[in-house]
């Protein structure tokens, strides 16, 4: 039997606050809490079953190498929603038939 994705983990200053942002973004729902962690599951059996948020106690020292991409049947609105739940706009770029724009979280 192979193995499969559980959770995607990201570490972090702030596990509940980034935790809360994510599902406010995805829709996953709030699975579990700790003073150090929380975790999200999928609403779905789509995509990803869990995104998982770990506090560390050292600062991001550089870029990271992943990111995730989201789609929108509505890009604008989505965006402007994204915005509204704190994240900032970092770059917009149009080319190639499709657009993008690259936002930060909380």
């Amino acid at each position: 039997m192979a193995a499969f994705i559980k959770y995607v983990t990201f570490d972090c200053a702030d596990p509940r606050r980034l935790s809360a942002f994510w599902s406010e973004v995805t829709g996953y729902v709030p699975l579990t809490q700790g003073d150090d962690f929380a975790a999200l599951a999928a609403p779905h059996e789509r995509g990803v079953r869990g995104i998982l948020f770990w506090q560390v106690p050292e600062p991001k020292t550089a870029k990271s190498r992943m990111h995730i991409d989201l789609a929108s049947k509505e890009p604008e609105a989505e965006i402007e929603r994204l915005v509204g739940l704190g994240a900032t706009t970092v770059e917009q770029r149009e080319g190639n038939g499709t657009s993008l724009d690259r936002n930060a979280g909380p």
